[in-house]
């Protein structure tokens, strides 16, 4: 897929799927048992991340999360670097049932420039 596909495919999705703010994802981990789920790829992943956050890139999504919860009714939190990524996955786990699934929007860089905590590597 080139990345115009790329970004038309993330466009759809965001039509389609709830995307909350890093104050919403962080008033959501205080309260609820919620998983949250850095898309990434593995070496973005490991150079800085959300506290508590569980890398999947998106192209293991679909074969992965079954092992990580198969309690579709879990509150999920996607994630990304900007935010496209982070709303197909979302998508994607809506498609598959899970949902309270949910996408940060802006993804790392808006919570980064909201001042939120993360974990660097």
């Amino acid at each position: 897929m080139n990345h115009d596909d790329f970004l038309a495919q993330a466009a759809v999705a965001k039509t389609q799927i709830k995307q909350v703010s890093s104050d919403q994802v962080e008033a959501i981990a205080t309260q609820l048992d919620v998983l949250i789920l850095d898309v990434r790829e593995a070496d973005e992943y490991q150079s800085q991340h959300l506290p508590s956050a569980v890398n999947v890139s998106l192209d293991n999504l679909e074969q992965t999360i079954q092992t990580i919860t198969q309690d579709k009714s879990t509150p999920v939190v996607c994630y990304c670097s900007g935010g496209n990524r982070g709303a197909i996955a979302t998508h994607v786990l809506n498609q598959m049932g899970y949902d309270h699934a949910v996408s940060l929007d802006g993804g790392l860089r808006a919570w980064i420039s909201n001042g939120k905590d993360t974990i660097d590597g």
